[in-house]
């Protein structure tokens, strides 16, 4: 920590006022804030003033590397290929980590994926994971390097040690309405990224009503200021802002969603989780110059081959039947025509009332329970036919659920134009 001390009040008047904070001021704020010199209520009010306010590009290049320096950086540089990492801001049905990390891998890439836990309606990866018996989320950076070496793909939990900033911080913001700043968003994602030490990394920023960002111009915003940081620390950063007013696949849950990804892997799932995939995929080999088309990796069954070895390497059977919920209930079509709407956040919010999300960290959440959709839209539906399943262990959580999902649903006298699902690239 900076031996030179600042009144926190003046910072926060500063900001509030429009003004800028230099760097010996950020560089003293953000390891002071960190062991608690600097009080939850001083920090609160800042927030809220960079929320206002915002902070300019030297700021928030000053202030991210401020949040790296309260902890460790991880270093990839022994291993004999190249590494390259996504980072997905979340959304509903979005399990495109478990089919890209070992399609990359299977490439001849390293992809060190240090992945979350679900809160609120999206989904986590590590829960997602924790589906299939006996696989452990947490590693020690020795077992991940080996790992990453020998398999080419580690997905598993961050540990403590990085950005120890960014963990306090980010509690903060969830309690004080200050989790739509868009610097610190950004800092919270990139300080973490750039801790992990990748080489490269592609961001999947999603827009739309089942995502963080609602519109298409704050998700690109959010793009463009973490590919900034990630470009001045020396990562190759790459976005695709992509489309979340639509849940991705069939299917939002936990074991239910790996199930599908394994379908992706084994050569069919939903159309659009495999174009994002490829999409993503594309953007990865491109990142660390390797020129192999991935569709003809996932085709050739090599993507399946490194799924299996990675979910042994960390203790998983991926051969195990996985847990179904004890209790099902079909919601059916109530007119016929096209589907012309399926709204992502609505399915989310039923997932979550199910038993597959949590409202608080340390929430447990049920492996089976989801929603599980029948039709997307474009598709044509008749009156009576199966819409939705939902998917619990305590059927006394139906109703809530199926409430979520009574205007979730448009049908029309036409299909209906679908958009592209990736709207942008900004590098």
């Amino acid at each position: 920590m900076a031996t030179q001390a600042y009144d926190v009040v003046d910072l926060i008047r500063a900001k509030r006022d429009g003004g800028r904070l230099t760097d010996p001021e950020i560089q003293w704020l953000i390891p002071a804030y960190t062991v608690g010199v600097v009080s939850d209520e001083q920090m609160s009010a800042l927030a809220m003033a960079i929320l206002f306010r915002g902070l300019d590009p030297t700021e928030l290049n000053t202030w991210t590397n401020a949040m790296i320096a309260t902890g460790d950086r991880m270093d990839f540089s022994s291993l004999s290929k190249p590494t390259v990492d996504k980072h997905s801001t979340g959304g509903v049905g979005d399990m495109i980590t478990l089919p890209l990390a070992p399609l990359v891998a299977a490439c001849g890439v390293a992809v060190p994926q240090l992945s979350g836990r679900g809160l609120g309606h999206t989904g986590g990866t590590l829960d997602k994971l924790e589906s299939v018996p006996g696989w452990r989320a947490s590693i020690s950076n020795e077992e991940m390097l080996a790992q990453l070496e020998d398999v080419g793909a580690v997905i598993c939990a961050a540990g403590t040690g990085l950005a120890p900033a960014d963990k306090k911080l980010y509690a903060l913001r969830d309690v004080t309405g200050t989790v739509e700043a868009i610097p610190l968003i950004a800092s919270s994602i990139m300080s973490k990224k750039i801790a992990e030490g990748t080489s490269a990394l592609v961001l999947d920023v999603k827009t739309g009503s089942g995502a963080f960002m609602k519109t298409p111009e704050s998700s690109a915003e959010l793009a463009r200021t973490m590919v900034a940081l990630g470009t001045a620390a020396g990562v190759k950063t790459v976005a695709l802002v992509t489309e979340m007013n639509t849940p991705l696949g069939y299917t939002a849950g936990n074991a239910i969603e790996v199930t599908q990804s394994v379908e992706v892997l084994a050569g069919g799932g939903p159309s659009d989780v495999v174009e994002l995939t490829l999409a993503l995929a594309r953007e990865m080999l491109d990142c660390v110059g390797v020129d192999i088309d991935p569709a003809d990796v996932l085709a050739s069954g090599k993507a399946m081959d490194a799924w299996r070895r990675m979910i042994r390497a960390q203790g998983g059977d991926p051969e195990a039947t996985l847990p179904v919920a004890k209790h099902s209930e079909v919601i059916v079509a109530p007119a016929s025509g096209y589907l012309t709407r399926l709204d992502a956040l609505s399915v989310g919010i039923a997932a979550w009332r199910l038993g597959s999300g949590r409202a608080r960290k340390e929430d447990a959440v049920q492996a089976g329970a989801g929603v599980t959709w029948h039709a997307r839209p474009g598709d044509r539906v008749s009156t009576g036919q199966p819409l939705f399943t939902l998917h619990t262990d305590t059927p006394e959580r139906f109703d809530r659920a199926a409430a979520a999902l009574a205007d979730a649903v448009e049908i029309g006298d036409q299909p209906g134009v679908t958009g592209p699902l990736v709207l942008e690239r900004i590098t």
